[in-house]
């Protein structure tokens, strides 16, 4: 900025000597503003009111207080009691007026953002809270299920049967989401509209008699069939080895959408498959490659397969499905396993492949558990994934391994020697590299740097704040400092 010369030059030098050492309360024309201000001064007797003077100097002051803005320095005449000088400052204008509005939306948009944030944390605690809940509901279900099998197999011996019997509750599902529906919407709806809306996974004319069949008959005989042989490895195996060989359906479900879907290729989950393999030969290898422990192996493997393979033709014929479309097609199943299998177990109890006495002496109440147990498995899964974070639902079915080893421990079912537990743990570890993101790398390399940037901020700030202790030390004891630029 230019400043105007005096005549004998003292305002351009005084001016320059107030810029360059960074005396607070410096503008341009200073020096002349206080030589014109001093004209304006009058003397009167010490405890005098001069009005004149005061008079005077608002005038002089006034373009001043108007054009400058709020971090404006202005003028002060600094009372001189002892010396007869009245002096008097120029009041700068009220302008509290001007502040509040100018400072109230930034104050309304700072509460927008604390509320914001505050919601946000909010739902995150909520979601970490029904996940933790939902993993410890998913984890005891499954481990109450396959130990309740595992009671029945020692008085009643029908696999097909309890699966049938199992799958015939799923008809339920849709009903249980129902009344959770009427229990928390606001709008609620007549069951037949509710049950045409979900019914638009199977197209936009809804389920007809030949989706009915095209749709539901192969995956209700994959269900099925996993079901069927997922109870057929608890006869030969220990019900820990069983629930780790079934984690194993993550990898074939990565394999099967790198082949059939044409998913991302990735490293990782191709050595969290072969992880999985290592941990099934592993497995068999435990007891000596048994005849019991190979068949059981291969049907608990045989299990995790269909298991996988029902997970992937869905995604590629039906898609994603919320809740209520999950609901009913789950029902939907149960539906046709009641009409369509039901001949099947007629079939075995009269050729005596499974076959029981009479009706009454059925364990009734192992067989509604295990059933109620599956049904409450299949709902949690489903509920869990609108709660909270999907990845925890995976996290409550592999935790079953160790819950069905602490009840085998307890049962005194199982020894465990060093090859079962290696296995069960390689296993167990590449179940959980299978829920790495697409993007693991890539948020891993973001947050390295992210630390690095950090602590490379912290190291300059330590560097820096010494340096300005001392400058404010200086400037306490009245050395003048020459502003950075």
């Amino acid at each position: 900025m230019d400043v105007k010369t005096a005549p004998n030059g003292v305002a351009t030098i005084e001016d320059r000597i107030l810029r360059i050492t960074g005396y607070y309360g410096y503008y341009p024309g200073y020096s002349s503003q206080k030589s014109t201000s001093r004209s304006s001064v009058t003397r009167c007797k010490p405890g005098a009111n001069c009005p004149s003077a005061h008079s005077s100097i608002s005038r002089q002051l006034s373009p001043l207080s108007v054009t400058e803005d709020s971090s404006a320095p202005i003028l002060e005449l600094q009372s001189r009691g002892s010396s007869g000088v009245c002096g008097h400052r120029a009041e700068r204008p009220n302008r509290s007026g001007d502040d509040g509005t100018q400072t109230h939306p930034e104050n309304s948009s700072q509460e927008n953002r604390i509320k914001a944030r505050c919601l946000s944390c909010t739902s995150m605690v909520l979601k970490a809270v029904w996940g933790l809940l939902i993993i410890l509901s998913v984890s005891s279900s499954w481990v109450g299920t396959t130990q309740i099998v595992k009671i029945t197999y020692k008085n009643f011996y029908c696999p097909f049967f309890m699966t049938w019997f199992s799958t015939n509750w799923n008809i339920m599902f849709f009903p249980v989401y129902y009344s959770g529906h009427l229990a928390t919407a606001q709008e609620k709806q007549s069951p037949m509209k509710k049950l045409r809306e979900c019914s638009r996974i199977f197209g936009e004319d809804g389920l007809t008699l030949k989706l009915f069949l095209k749709r539901t008959a192969p995956f209700s005989i994959l269900w099925t069939l996993t079901n069927y042989l997922y109870l057929l490895a608890l006869k030969k195996l220990t019900a820990t080895d069983v629930s780790a060989l079934f984690c194993c359906n993550k990898a074939f479900v990565f394999l099967l959408s790198w082949i059939v879907l044409k998913d991302r290729f990735m490293g990782v989950r191709i050595v969290a498959a072969i992880m999985a393999i290592t941990g099934i030969v592993m497995m068999a290898y435990a007891d000596n490659f048994h005849a019991d422990s190979i068949i059981g192996v291969a049907f608990a493997v045989g299990s995790a397969s269909t298991s996988a393979l029902y997970k992937v033709l869905f995604k590629m014929f039906l898609g994603s499905a919320n809740f209520g479309e999950a609901a009913h097609f789950v029902s939907t199943l149960g539906f046709f396993n009641l009409i369509f299998i039901s001949f099947t177990p007629v079939i075995l109890y009269f050729t005596k492949v499974e076959h029981w006495s009479s009706f009454a002496a059925l364990p009734w109440g192992c067989l509604c558990g295990m059933a109620g147990l599956w049904l409450a498995f299949n709902i949690l899964v489903n509920v869990g994934v609108v709660l909270t974070y999907p990845i925890l639902i995976s996290i409550g079915t592999v935790l079953s391994v160790p819950g069905n080893a602490a009840v085998d421990l307890l049962k005194q079912e199982v020894i465990f020697n060093v090859v079962r537990l290696a296995a069960t743990i390689i296993i167990c570890i590449g179940f959980l590299l299978m829920l790495l993101p697409e993007e693991w790398d890539e948020i891993t390399l973001r947050f390295i740097n992210s630390l690095k940037e950090k602590k490379s901020e912290e190291h300059v700030d330590d560097i820096t704040d010494p340096s300005g202790h001392l400058r404010s030390r200086s400037r306490a004891n009245g050395a003048v400092s020459i502003p950075l630029t």
